[in-house]
């Protein structure tokens, strides 16, 4: 797989939701400026509600602001089979015949993204999923324990 496309699609996933936040912030800001947002009385709590709103969709952009730039940052390279699973490894468990792709990436875990026609999902070493899987090698099984089910998969590719 082509990791300098798959960050690049990353970055794009990030580049809409930062879109997202900053259109909502505008539209929260706008509605806590707003003269009908004004109190009408001490319990009319309106306008300080949308400036919170709008405060809290600022830091979620500012953080997705910073997950861009980590990833353009971040240095490409490849893994060996003998080498341990660690941040920018494309890693395939499979799990009864079934395959899925994950990314080790340093923000943004939970992003899913298209790439060469298959499905990637960002994972952080410091989810829970990243933790079990950080440090293992290709052709390894593991237990993995994701929410509250407990599977059993092996690393079958490491890229």
């Amino acid at each position: 797989m082509n990791k300098r496309a798959l960050i690049e699609q990353i970055i794009a996933a990030l580049t809409v939701e930062l879109e997202g936040y900053t259109r909502s912030a505008r539209a929260a800001h706008a509605e806590a400026t707003d003269e009908q947002s004004k109190a009408e009385n001490k319990y009319d709590t309106r306008g300080l509600e949308a400036s919170y709103l709008a405060q809290g969709q600022s830091r979620q952009a500012a953080e997705v602001v910073q997950a861009m730039q980590q990833y353009e940052s971040l240095a490409v390279r490849s893994f060996a089979a003998q080498e341990p699973i660690a941040l920018g490894a494309v890693v395939e468990l499979e799990r009864g015949g079934v395959r899925t792709v994950y990314f080790v990436g340093p923000r943004a875990g939970g992003t899913e993204v298209e790439c060469e026609g298959q499905a990637v999902l960002v994972i952080t070493p410091q989810s829970p999923m990243g933790q079990q899987l950080v440090g293992r090698k290709q052709g390894e099984s593991l237990h993995l324990k994701v929410g509250r089910t407990s599977d059993s998969y092996r690393v079958a590719a490491l890229e």
